[in-house]
């Protein structure tokens, strides 16, 4: 079981950017902040699967918000389905398709799926990849940018995806069943 303090070192941050893109008061912000750790650490006996620990924070933090706007009386009616972030967290979205990276690595060409194995999966840097194997920097770059080339063809001939305003993956579906989930 997941505990309080190492939940807020991981999730903090991000719940507080959550909050300041919902709310535009920023001592807000701070309160809700802290409502929800109060909840999380009030229910954390509740969570079965540590595995759905980031969801379960961002119900929480969803539920927190909606409560915010129907105590202040500017959405006494909203419902969590009414409310216009309830897409998938892009951070979800993210998460889900971190899964199938290294299946989807493993599907390229030798030589670029071993490359990129170490320098984006395992993060060995290029210039000491390229010196253990006695190649120039600027070739390891070049094979480097192919494998994330033909890497980005897979995800886009299995996905379609939706980005956010900073060019993150907001949101993807598969194309056909032929693509099976990783």
């Amino acid at each position: 079981m997941a505990d309080l303090d190492q939940i807020w070192s991981d999730y903090g941050h991000a719940l507080r950017g959550f909050l300041r893109a919902r709310v535009s008061n920023p001592d807000d912000v701070e309160d809700l902040l802290q409502e929800i750790m109060i909840r999380t650490h009030r229910n954390l006996q509740e969570l079965r699967e540590d595995t759905k620990l980031r969801a379960w924070i961002y119900q929480i933090a969803r539920n927190v918000v909606i409560d915010h706007y129907r105590a202040s009386g500017r959405g006494k009616d909203v419902q969590a389905d009414d409310l216009w972030y309830q897409d998938p967290d892009p951070a979800t979205a993210r998460d889900e398709l971190a899964e199938c990276i290294a299946p989807m690595v493993r599907a390229l060409p030798p030589e670029y799926a071993e490359v990129l194995t170490a320098v984006d999966l395992e993060g060995q840097a290029q210039k000491d990849y390229a010196a253990a194997r006695g190649m120039p920097y600027s070739t390891l770059k070049s094979q480097v940018q192919s494998g994330r080339k033909q890497l980005r063809s897979l995800f886009e001939n299995c996905c379609r995806f939706s980005f956010d305003t900073r060019g993150g993956v907001s949101d993807y579906e598969r194309k056909s069943d032929g693509c099976k989930k990783c």
